[in-house]
């Protein structure tokens, strides 16, 4: 068996990025993620949902506080529901993805003997009424091409439920090569933090007061039941999410109007659609990052939800802060974060877990 290579950095962003991963199949992910952890001293848990939890123990015989950093493994994407007879591939999405940002998007689904690529196609505008073109084509009126001449064709290749995702690239770009795209930025940038927070802990020898659990989780784009299933297990007393939030920092959007800004650090939520933040943690994050200089922002606009929706009120309730690393084109083959963020939110979590008063 050759030796894993441990990646670092935007190799392990890119890395990570690109492996399959659509909600429900998350599982090449996270036997990644396992291979990344080592050396870390933590112990891996593998749970049935196939969550996957580093916990690292606290040496501190007296302490008696958990504390959690999540990030979910899953990624926007797409299951067959049907294949006609022409060898066409209908489909559904896996989390919200915009119909808008699909036709002619290259995929790829996992299939019975590897991948198969496709691309997603809809009927020609040349076809449509003056009515159909009015409106935005939905995902259920809209095909996979995967160069089948017949439903026995694309069966020997493809099965109802299998799932798939975007086929995308992973592209350093921008003057000084600020900005990174591909598809599952989120929330492999969260998953790509706690690692290497998980490595700086080790190689800078810190010891923590409290036991400290980075969960791994499925399925946040459908529901968030794998974070359920953390916060239930570990009873965490904080729990810091770590995600991607779209922001709207775009020229035809008002100032007033904009979730916050790329490049000014991680997005300290105050409140959002399935959760209302601890005060006294925002407070004392944004404390932290300004004490030590690091960029960070509050988040603006109270929209859409995540991990802390579920985690804050398991068990006996939880103290909840996220930060988001903000995020252009979300839920697109094309993701959008600059590089200098994703710097930021490592230094913020890391400097969260060695200063404030847990």
């Amino acid at each position: 068996m050759s030796e894993t290579k441990l990646l670092s950095g935007i190799e392990l962003l890119k890395h990570l990025s690109l492996v399959f991963g659509p909600t429900g199949s998350e599982e090449a992910v996270a036997d990644e993620i396992v291979r990344q952890l080592e050396n870390t001293d933590v112990q891996i848990i593998r749970d049935r949902m196939s969550n996957v939890f580093a916990v690292l123990h606290s040496k501190n015989s007296r302490s008696d506080k958990t504390v959690m950093l999540s990030a979910h493994m899953d990624e926007v994407g797409f299951i067959i529901k049907d294949i006609d007879g022409d060898g066409y591939i209908r489909f559904a999405c896996l989390g919200g993805i915009d119909p808008r940002v699909l036709c002619g998007r290259k995929v790829v689904f996992r299939g019975k003997d590897g991948d198969v690529s496709g691309v997603i196609a809809s009927k020609a505008i040349h076809h449509q009424s003056a009515e159909e073109r009015k409106n935005a084509t939905k995902a259920n009126d809209m095909y996979v091409d995967i160069g089948a001449t017949s439903r026995e064709d694309a069966e020997s290749v493809l099965s109802k439920g299998d799932s798939g995702t975007f086929d995308s690239e992973f592209v350093i770009f921008g003057e000084n090569d600020a900005y990174a795209k591909c598809k599952a930025l989120d929330d492999r940038l969260g998953c790509v933090v706690m690692i290497e927070t998980l490595r700086r802990i080790k190689e800078e020898g810190i010891e923590l007061p409290f036991d400290l659990v980075c969960a791994f989780t499925v399925r946040e784009e459908i529901g968030i039941s794998g974070a359920t299933a953390a916060a239930h297990r570990f009873r965490p007393d904080y729990a810091i999410v770590l995600e991607t939030t779209a922001i709207a920092d775009l020229p035809d959007v008002p100032k007033n109007s904009r979730v916050s800004e790329v490049g000014n650090g991680g997005v300290v939520s105050l409140m959002d659609r399935s959760t209302i933040y601890n005060r006294d943690f925002v407070d004392g994050a944004m404390k932290i990052a300004e004490e030590n200089g690091i960029p960070a922002q509050i988040k603006r606009y109270v929209s859409g939800g995540n991990d802390a929706g579920h985690i804050h009120k398991a068990a006996d309730g939880t103290r909840a802060l996220a930060i988001s690393a903000p995020t252009r084109y979300l839920h697109s083959a094309s993701c959008v974060i600059a590089l200098r963020d994703f710097e930021s939110i490592k230094s913020h979590v890391y400097a969260i877990l060695t200063s404030y008063k847990f």
